[in-house]
């Protein structure tokens, strides 16, 4: 395995669909209302990229320290646990990444205020700053917040309510609370690609004393939060779309709904958690999917 393709399965590609989806969907509500600013919307799209690049490459790092990446876990291969990257070379990407990550979001801060040294600006740099310290502890440090069960509020908090509102408010200086609803139908799905993982990892999880939501619910109850968490999505979705209707180029999004079925399907018959692994990179880019569908109605619905 080439150096080159050594750090690309530690970024893990097929995770950054999902960072991008909160960017793109807080842009879409900001021209759906007001307008885009795809300069700054750009900027905000590098910054998740890079948060999510450092919460991987520290979720490979914090698993491998505390040994719950080991020979018994399942899914691809993790770097630094299979001595492809040395720990000290993961620990000097995690700084770099987090350096470049605070490098973006000050220059989109910048960018993005009317006044650098407001309340407002202030507020969204603490944002920013507890994204990347959430994005390092989830698994690194004695009281890593992951294997405490908090992921699932945390992806909620950051795919969901920062991401989107956040890009929502920089596009256009404004908050409204009908947003809420698609908001946080991206951090149900995004919830959803965690509780997936967790559930793929559950029996190594379990017996590594990682205590995540999966573990503390269990096989069944896993599998009907999952479904909840997909269906709450789509409710909120509709609901949005009902109480801001103009076109059925709206209900665009619905056209995805089949293949999360299908998954969901898949899910509840699924007895071998190390099966749901293919299943990790299809939710990932069907919420991306879900998220171009969406918008791409509001866009519609403002020629119609």
């Amino acid at each position: 395995m080439s150096r080159l393709h050594s750090w690309l399965k530690a970024i893990r590609l097929r995770t950054l669909p999902l960072a991008m989806a909160g960017i793109l969907m807080g842009a879409f509500l900001s021209y759906f209302f007001y307008t885009v600013n795809y300069g700054l919307t750009g900027l905000a799209l590098l910054t998740a990229v890079l948060l999510q690049i450092l919460s991987n490459l520290a979720n490979d790092y914090g698993d491998y320290s505390k040994g719950t990446d080991n020979a018994y876990r399942v899914g691809p291969v993790r770097m630094t646990q299979s001595g492809i990257i040395s720990a000290q070379a993961m620990k000097k990407a995690i700084i770099l990444v987090s350096f470049l990550a605070l490098i973006s979001g000050l220059i989109l801060i910048y960018l993005g205020s009317v006044n650098f040294f407001s309340l407002q600006s202030v507020l969204l740099l603490l944002t920013g700053l507890l994204a990347i310290a959430a994005s390092i502890k989830y698994t690194v440090g004695k009281n890593a917040y992951g294997y405490n069960g908090f992921g699932d509020l945390a992806v909620f908090i950051f795919f969901g309510l920062a991401g989107v509102a956040g890009s929502f408010y920089l596009n256009t200086h404004a908050l409204i609370a009908d947003i809420l609803l698609p908001t946080s139908g991206i951090g149900f799905m995004s919830v959803a690609v965690l509780n997936l993982n967790n559930m793929r990892d559950v029996i190594n999880d379990s017996s590594s004393g990682k205590i995540t939501l999966a573990v503390k619910l269990g096989e069944k109850n896993s599998k009907i939060y999952h479904f909840l968490l997909i269906s709450l999505s789509f409710i909120f979705a509709i609901v949005f779309t009902l109480l801001h209707f103009k076109s059925w180029f709206q209900f665009l999004f619905l056209l995805i709904l089949p293949l999360f079925i299908g998954d969901l399907r898949t899910i509840f018959r699924n007895s071998v958690p190390a099966q749901l692994d293919p299943l990790l990179k299809k939710q990932s880019i069907n919420t991306f999917i879900f998220t171009l569908l969406f918008g791409a109605g509001l866009i519609l619905s403002t020629y119609a």
